[in-house]
């Protein structure tokens, strides 16, 4: 029996690849789909915040209407003059502050209705439950069209009855009964448990437990409906504003989608005036997606190994083919 006679570059080559295993050990793996939603927001998000004190006065008339793009105008002009990449710029900026203070507000209250009700249960469970379930029932969009057009006719407001903040806060008091409900499931799981059982029997006060052991469970979970607010908000207010019930007092991805829809860009072939709003609305959608996809795997870590497990039946399916290729030509 012979002795293995090993090179000194195979012995180096070795070295170095055992070395870098482990430097790959000593990192977490990023998710694709995280990364690619985090570069796609930033910027998204650098955009509405550099973009409108680079490209000026969003209301400026003083452009020819309906021109093309061009060097001057990347994204041509609108029928009143305005430049429209100033418009979608500043709309950006608007859509991105109602996603977030819309998304905020429903997350607050669905902590309050949904955890409280689950931590608790028995009275206080039911008649949180009751309210949040009258929610779900009544249609969402009817509810925000209803109410935002009674309070942009109400006495009293001055400008916030015109402005995106009224519109983020109706948005966010009509959508967190959805999130409410995943809370409160989560939180009774969580009420089970051995350690929040023994801070209970140590005399600790309720809403200690709930901060202190309940809610550092529900990071992740907090993150994703976060986040399921947010796009509910932004295509909430493109949706309101292109009806005409949006924030007229200020600029939004949706207001400007309303300014092309009656002063007929379709009709006049003005396709840079709606297809710039509209895209950065899907992309906004598209990154906040994929970082929701990306949490619901650090969440539920089975979801990682589905496209693992598909890859191997397809390796598998290939070998099996290679090796039935080869029986038949032998």
């Amino acid at each position: 029996m012979s002795d293995l006679i090993v090179s000194p570059s195979e012995s180096t080559h070795a070295v170095a690849v055992a070395r870098t295993a482990r430097l790959r050990g000593g990192f977490p793996r990023v998710s694709g789909k995280l990364l690619t939603g985090v570069i796609m927001l930033g910027a998204i998000v650098l955009f509405g915040l550099i973009g409108p004190l680079l490209l000026g006065d969003p209301r400026d008339a003083s452009y020819d209407a309906l021109l093309p793009p061009s060097l001057e105008h990347p994204l041509g002009t609108t029928k009143l003059g305005f430049d429209v990449l100033a418009q979608v710029a500043t709309g950006t900026q608007g859509s991105l502050f109602v996603g977030a203070v819309a998304g905020v507000v429903a997350l607050f209250l669905a902590l309050v209705f949904g955890v409280l009700a689950g931590y608790f249960g028995g009275a206080l469970d039911e008649t949180l439950m009751l309210a949040t379930n009258i929610m779900l029932v009544i249609p969402g969009l009817p509810l925000v069209m209803v109410i935002a057009a009674y309070v942009q006719h109400t006495e009293g407001l001055g400008d916030l009855a015109r402005s995106s903040l009224l519109v983020a806060l109706v948005l966010g008091i009509t959508g967190w009964a959805g999130s409410a409900v995943v809370l409160r499931g989560t939180a009774r799981s969580l009420r089970t448990r051995d350690y929040v059982a023994a801070s209970v029997v140590a005399g600790e006060r309720p809403l200690r437990v709930i901060f202190v052991e309940i809610l550092p469970n529900l990071v992740p979970l907090l993150a994703a409906q976060l986040i399921f607010g947010v796009i509910f908000a932004v295509l909430g207010e493109a949706g309101l504003s292109y009806l005409g019930l949006g924030p007229t007092g200020s600029i939004t991805l949706g207001t400007v989608l309303n300014d092309a829809q009656t002063g007929q860009a379709v009709g006049s072939g003005a396709w840079w005036w709606f297809v710039p709003p509209g895209l950065i609305i899907a992309l906004i959608g598209t990154a906040l997606s994929l970082i929701n996809f990306a949490i619901d795997e650090i969440v539920n870590p089975k979801l990682r190994l589905v496209p693992v497990a598909a890859r191997r039946q397809r390796l598998a399916r290939r070998a099996g083919r290679g090796v039935g290729g080869e029986g038949a030509v032998a």
